[in-house]
């Protein structure tokens, strides 16, 4: 899975030609051809690659060609990339000087339902629930038995994968959408329109398969990289405990700690280096539960961490010590995020200040505001990856040390749990970064820590609402689309449906607000 076959992209040719996206329950056209390419069993893994490679890009050619959402451009749909936009732009961790229309509104919370990233979002989530929905029907009992083919454990593991495929975007859906539709390979294609589901109704759903998926995925770390098992389930599980009180009211923290225990007692270690989980040879990484793939020859995309990096680089920076042909001139970071890092011996404070100003006059210079090192096109030897130009870094969506931070802060919160092993398990961390030893927890320090371990890794938008610091409370530069910073409105916890859906599905309900 770390390379994406050149054979899937023939299968894919034959399988997943889009039509227009006017209808965002964006489904594959499905007939003889699709038949046909299920006929042989060999082709399954490479049709189930689609699903892990839909993360990371946005086509079926290289550099985001023939992309599976007509709508929108190949660059700009990549789920991982809107992804960490939408997590990062809307908060104090990042910030960017491009013009693209609707990007500058993320940090300026003036969104509106019509903003192109989030319904590029929006609309990816609802297309990956569709693969994963066709490929399941495509592989029922019944339908194996008609062709011949056996059902193996083989087959039924791409199943409980494809199932946590869908399970991790709804994921995403009910964090960032609250109330969106939810469609399953029981439901019938192309008859009625897809019902909306309520934030509870998406929360008690996604439980119960993630649930049932602990039982039918493969143990810890005994997949493939890059492919989905039971650790991979508990850290999504662990997470939406850990936001049940935010999703549905009800406070679930116990639940939360036991399952990120569980990932704890899987056999994963803590890096010694804290960077290297974020070079372009991380797939060696002992602490990464899942992530997306990336290659810099075979999944070339202008998506994914090859936007992190160049985009990350300008001014006086050197892009060949990022292991890339050159800098994009964008991100940067605020003040108020850089002052997490009070101890100056924290290692894990990866900022360019050489020509960079601290204060953000004009978001459109990148030189204002510090740039963010975080993340390297460069093995751990220092050379750079395959590719100057695409990148080889992976992005780990879970890995050991937020199942610790999870953790720490589900038993600070009240759940069931070990507090002393939760402040032992907060302190390791600091030890790897070089600072000091906190002497207890409190929730102020918890979110200073998911901050300073976890930036620029698509935590922080959920982070700032769980802790109540997102719309209001908290104010960083430029937040509201003033230099200080402000306060907004409450309603933007959530973003908006996109609007092209309810005029094409009527039946959907808009987010309060918008």
């Amino acid at each position: 899975m770390k390379n994406i076959s050149k054979k899937l992209i023939a299968v894919l040719a034959l399988i997943f030609v889009m039509g227009s996206c006017k209808d965002l329950d964006t489904k594959p056209y499905v007939g003889q051809v699709s038949e046909l390419v299920y006929q042989d069993a060999n082709n399954y893994k490479e049709i189930l690659a689609k699903l892990y490679a839909g993360l990371a890009v946005s086509g079926i050619k290289p550099k985001d060609d023939d992309v599976d959402l007509k709508n929108f451009d190949g660059g700009f749909q990549g789920y991982m990339r809107v992804y960490w936009y939408l997590q990062e732009f809307t908060t104090d961790e990042a910030i960017v000087g491009w013009g693209d229309p609707g990007l500058p509104d993320l940090h300026k919370m003036s969104w509106t339902a019509s903003n192109a990233w989030t319904s590029a979002f929006y609309s990816r989530i609802l297309f990956q629930a569709a693969v994963a929905n066709e490929f399941l029907r495509e592989t029922t009992d019944a339908k194996l038995s008609s062709r011949g083919i056996a059902n193996s454990q083989d087959i039924k593991n791409y199943r409980a994968e494809a199932r946590f495929i869908r399970a991790l975007v709804y994921s995403h859906g009910i964090d960032l959408f609250g109330s969106i539709p939810l469609v399953t390979e029981n439901d019938k294609v192309g008859s009625d329109l897809p019902k909306q589901a309520s934030r509870q109704e998406l929360f008690n759903y996604l439980e119960t398969e993630l649930k049932a998926l602990e039982t039918e995925l493969p143990d810890a770390r005994k997949n493939e990289y890059g492919r989905a098992d039971k650790a991979a389930a508990w850290m999504v599980l662990a997470k939406l405990y850990l936001n049940a009180e935010v999703y549905t009211g009800q406070k679930k923290f116990s639940e939360a700690a036991l399952y990120a225990k569980k990932v704890i007692d899987a056999g994963y270690v803590l890096e010694n280096n804290y960077q290297h989980n974020f070079l372009a040879d991380n797939h060696l990484s002992t602490e990464n539960i899942f992530a997306i793939n990336f290659d810099g020859n075979e999944t070339q995309t202008w998506g994914g961490t090859t936007t992190i990096i160049h985009a990350s680089i300008g001014g006086s920076m050197n892009a060949a010590e990022f292991g890339v042909d050159g800098g994009w001139s964008g991100f940067r970071t605020t003040k108020e995020f850089v002052s997490l890092f009070n101890d100056k011996a924290d290692k894990r404070g990866m900022f360019y200040t050489n020509g960079q100003e601290l204060e953000i006059d004009e978001v459109g210079t990148f030189s204002n505001g510090y740039a963010v090192t975080k993340w390297k096109n460069v093995k751990r030897d220092g050379k750079p990856g395959k590719n100057l130009t695409h990148t080889d870094t992976d992005f780990p969506l879970f890995r050991l040390a937020d199942a610790y931070l999870i953790y720490a802060e589900a038993v600070t919160r009240g759940g069931s749990g070990d507090g002393t092993l939760a402040l032992s398990l907060v302190n390791s961390l600091r030890k790897r970064a070089g600072t000091a030893n906190l002497s207890s927890l409190t929730l102020d320090n918890l979110l200073a820590e998911r901050g300073r371990e976890l930036y620029w890794e698509a935590h922080r938008r959920t982070d700032l609402v769980r802790f109540g610091k997102f719309t209001n409370g908290y104010n960083w530069a430029w937040k509201g689309g003033i230099k200080a910073g402000k306060d907004v409105e409450t309603f933007r916890s959530v973003f908006p449906l996109a609007a092209s859906d309810l005029i094409a599905n009527p039946t959907l309900k808009q987010n309060t607000g918008y």
